[in-house]
């Protein structure tokens, strides 16, 4: 299975632990086809290419050749936004996580999206068995 987990870049870099944690987690069901995005060496500059260009080019093609997207939603970002309205263009499963108590309000065009599947957690242990069975539920593993 090949999995592209998007979390804020340039919207703020305050979850790169909780990222990286959710992406080891991940590699377990498949290759998670966007590591870098738990990288605590990445700023918020977001300087994971030589341009921007080549970022959303790079980034659409694994989000093009991924089976599934799992968004991480609580850090407001309007790239991982992007990525989540054409993954559910392309007609990909979608499973975004926010985490509950956060100082942040989830989208309404997230919650309200019925072809998004939304998991509220408040800590890490608490998203695991719902992961698990969001993606043995898509049978590609």
């Amino acid at each position: 299975m090949k999995i592209y987990f998007a979390g804020s870049i340039r919207g703020g870099r305050q979850d790169a632990v909780l990222y990286e944690t959710i992406i080891q987690y991940l590699k377990t069901f498949g290759e998670v086809l966007t590591e870098h995005v738990g990288d605590p060496a990445l700023t918020s500059v977001g300087d994971d290419g030589p341009s921007d260009q080549f970022i959303h080019d790079r980034d659409l093609e694994w989000l093009q050749t991924s089976d599934v997207i799992v968004a991480e939603v609580t850090t407001v970002s309007m790239g991982v936004g992007y990525e989540i309205g054409r993954a559910v263009e392309m007609g990909k499963p979608v499973l975004c996580l926010f985490r509950e108590g956060a100082k942040t309000n989830l989208s309404a065009m997230i919650a309200g999206c019925e072809a998004i599947n939304l998991v509220h957690y408040s800590n890490f242990e608490e998203l695991k068995k719902p992961v698990q069975q969001f993606l043995f539920s898509l049978n590609v593993l």
